[in-house]
């Protein structure tokens, strides 16, 4: 039968009776939820309800106790790096071009071989295929990319080739931000963003998350951020979620 007027909601998570448990006190248990694409979702819940845990066993950083969880083949989830130091030895826009492993290797790779003070044939070669490799993933376009992406986040231009050691937490996180999306993944998840920042970093990060075009998994605390970009809420509970639409009170 034909629907003219019916739409397919693309389903990119699918969780079923999900639990886990902190000694032998549930933190959550019986999760069931369908997680669509295009929406916004705020984790929220009472201290120790396990809303950044929930984020680490989407991303698969941690182990749940039953139930499962599966991601629609093909979507590419990045996730907002907590470690504001981990980078502080790269320069800012190498640490927003690891966000795309494939491009980011082959970038190094180019840089080594053209650096090479007794350039052989076979490094031609090679060359030539790292060129190929290169143009197949748009790194021509990459940069200026990258570029337009730090400076959408608030960092412009003085500050691209500065050292992650140079910048301060909010800067940090302003780039952290742009090496997750950067590579355009499907899904992002973030674990209170905006923690410790100033008002003009997290104004950054605000516009960051809405110009990005997948779906975002967030926990807060800041209640202005979560009215500001989640357009559904899903309250966790020792006895289950609740999914709805955005009305956080």
């Amino acid at each position: 039968t034909f629907y003219p007027f019916c739409y397919i909601i693309k389903i990119m998570i699918t969780i079923s009776d999900l639990s886990l448990k902190f000694g032998d006190k549930y933190l959550f248990k019986d999760v069931n939820l369908k997680f669509t694409k295009g929406n916004c979702y705020g984790i929220i819940g009472a201290n120790g309800a396990g809303k950044s845990t929930f984020l680490k066993i989407l991303s698969g950083e941690q182990e749940h106790d039953g139930g499962e969880f599966a991601v629609t083949p093909g979507e590419r989830m990045a996730v907002l790096r907590q470690d504001h130091f981990a980078f502080d030895a790269y320069s800012v826009k190498d640490t927003v071009f690891m966000g795309y492993p494939q491009l980011y290797k082959i970038i190094k790779e180019r840089e080594a071989i053209y650096e090479k003070a007794d350039f052989s044939e076979e490094d031609g070669i090679l060359a030539s295929e790292l060129e190929g490799e290169f143009a197949d993933l748009n790194g021509w376009e990459a940069e200026n990319q990258v570029e337009q992406m730090l400076s959408g986040l608030g960092l412009d231009e003085g500050y691209h080739d500065r050292m992650m050691s140079e910048l301060d937490e909010g800067q940090k996180v302003r780039v952290l931000l742009a090496q997750a999306i950067f590579g355009t993944p499907d899904i992002l998840l973030l674990d209170e963003p905006t923690n410790h920042l100033d008002l003009e970093s997290i104004t950054a990060v605000n516009e960051g998350i809405i110009a990005f075009k997948g779906s975002v998994f967030f926990t807060s605390h800041d209640y202005e951020f979560i009215q500001t970009i989640a357009n559904r809420v899903i309250e966790l509970t020792p006895e289950g979620a609740i999914n709805k639409e955005m009305d956080y009170e």
